[in-house]
């Protein structure tokens, strides 16, 4: 089969991906994209209170919604599908399309701990309300999602629903000061295509980051992302979109639907970090007060001041970061594997800047967090934090989050890692060399000057003998000492992997740049490895 067949991405998205500059996506992107619901997704969806929805109307043109429900109206009764107890209000935009059945693309989302997965496939009326059979599934790095926590209120009434071809005063000041914006876009290609269908998307930033040119059009920065562009690929093809706004204090959805084009060199210079705009001109306008029965309040009080104790230079790019409590009190437990949620003043930006990275400490040792950080070029974040941030120097932190952890049970674990992947893995060594489970450290780093946190790595294995290491270097320099230093030159792979002793069935835990974790997992399920048993980890743009 041609490698065009297994293509996940249709030629807006290819075409996207290439004038970025990002090479050829599906090379390593398939393995993120499926054509069913794995477990952990399932787990998730199905706990959420809410789903994000975008489609077209009769008339063609494109709506973002939001469907809520009663705890526990979300079910999954197989991998392929989602089963939805509830009935859109008949003033949804997309009420026809959940009445007739057709193509729909969803988002699950979770404020409070920064998590998202997407899909997109064919929904349809049921017994009980509606049915989404699955055509792509794929997950999503928490990158510029505000934590909000949720609650449910005694659903009102809706009030009176306002329509209009142009944004009122109301309208553009409420834009003005949202953070969060849901994006809704398709795209139809040949017969049966696996990326047919619809998207929804999610998009954060400061207070105001979307900019009202005028009554009817917006423009909105496209930020460093996953580097699918199925936003922008699908508007390459279909100009039409559809825009949502949430007003979370009082539960109020403002729906907007236009056309869209792509200004791939913004002048714009109210947002610095946007490498593109999405410049929308805006054909309809739905404003439905108290729509949902759902609040969201923003977790601002949970916000801690951490002071930098101290930094240690880790590798050739990687930094560790000591972050002490300013008020003294025992920081926030954390299990090995979860991230901290941080956010700086920067200079010339309006806002704060918010960012997660993996806490790589030993999680009983709560007077400090530390976070290992490689500096990017275009890393906004990882500059400041290497060029700019000195001892002394304050923070703002939520408390840690996040699902990646160790599995339950006693049998042996695999941590896989390359580059600066290996953050979670090392708070997870530290923990497992307490328990005595088997446990491999797995770890591929281009040389010593990129590797970090070697020694302390080798004490710990030398000290717990339920502990082993295999360090892997592709390009070993000459100083370099085989056996000690590293293991073995190359690159890794899965049947290598799969050939470490174990003594048992192991759960593996994998982490790192996008195409090594696509990689190593499409490799270790052509192996048969169950599916249940691999658990990854991604840090985002990359």
């Amino acid at each position: 089969m041609k490698h065009e067949d297994l293509n996940p991405f249709h030629s807006g998205e290819r075409t996207a991906q290439e004038r970025a500059g990002v090479g050829d996506v599906s090379q390593w992107a398939g393995g993120f994209v499926r054509d069913f619901l794995p477990g952990q997704h399932r787990i998730f969806h199905t706990s959420l209170p809410f789903l994000v929805f975008a489609g077209a109307d009769d008339d063609g043109r494109v709506w973002t919604t939001i469907l809520d429900g009663d705890e526990g109206f979300i079910q999954s009764p197989d991998p392929q599908r989602l089963t939805l107890q509830t009935q859109p209000d008949a003033a949804d935009p997309l009420a026809g399309r959940f009445a007739d059945g057709g193509e729909i693309g969803g988002l699950g989302i979770e404020l409070a701990t920064r998590r998202r997965n997407r899909f997109s496939g064919r929904i349809a009326p049921d017994a009980d309300g509606l049915s989404i059979k699955m055509r792509q599934t794929f997950g999503n790095c928490p990158q510029y999602i505000h934590p909000r926590g949720v609650r449910r209120i005694a659903r009102a009434r809706n009030a009176d629903v306002l329509r209009s071809t142009a944004l009122s005063k109301d309208q553009i000041a409420r834009i003005g000061q949202a953070d969060t914006l849901f994006i809704g876009s398709g795209h139809q290609g040949d017969a049966g295509a696996a990326s047919n269908g619809f998207d929804a998307s999610h998009r954060g930033g400061a207070p105001g980051f979307v900019h009202v040119a005028s009554s009817t059009r917006l423009l909105i920065p496209d930020y460093a992302g996953n580097n699918f562009f199925n936003t922008i690929g699908n508007l390459l093809c279909n100009p039409r979109i559809g825009l949502l706004f949430v007003d979370f204090q009082t539960g109020g959805l403002l729906h907007l639907s236009g056309r869209a084009k792509i200004d791939w060199s913004p002048r714009d210079a109210h947002d610095p970090e946007a490498w593109r705009m999405i410049d929308v001109e805006i054909d309809a306008v739905i404003d439905r007060p108290k729509a949902l029965s759902l609040r969201w309040d923003r977790l601002d009080g949970r916000a801690r001041k951490l002071r930098l104790a101290r930094r240690e230079q880790e590798a050739e790019h990687i930094t560790s970061f000591y972050f002490a409590p300013v008020d003294g009190r025992p920081l926030d437990p954390f299990e090995p594997g979860q991230h901290l949620p941080i956010a700086v003043q920067i200079p010339g930006q309006s806002g704060l800047t918010e960012r997660s990275y993996s806490l790589s400490g030993a999680a009983p040792d709560l007077s400090h967090y530390r976070l290992s950080i490689k500096r990017e070029e275009n890393g906004l974040m990882s500059r400041f934090l290497h060029d700019d941030l000195r001892v002394g120097d304050m923070i703002e932190a939520l408390p840690p989050a996040g699902d990646f952890v160790l599995p339950e049970g006693e049998g042996p674990v695999i941590l896989i890692s390359a580059g600066v992947g290996l953050t979670p893995m090392i708070s997870m060594l530290h923990a497992l060399a307490e328990t005595g489970r088997p446990t491999w450290y797995v770890h591929a780093a281009r040389n010593g000057q990129e590797h970090a946190m070697g020694a302390e790595i080798q004490a710990l294995t030398a000290q717990h003998s339920n502990l082993q290491r295999r360090v892997l270097f592709s390009q070993p320099s000459h100083q370099a000492r085989a056996g000690i230093d590293f293991d073995a030159a190359g690159r890794m792979s899965a049947s290598e992997i799969i050939e470490l002793e174990t003594g048992g069935d192991p759960q593996y835990l994998i982490c790192g740049p996008k195409r090594f974790l696509a990689d190593i997992r499409s490799g270790l399920e052509a192996l048969r490895v169950p599916g249940d048993s691999i658990h990854v980890e991604t840090f985002g743009p990359g």
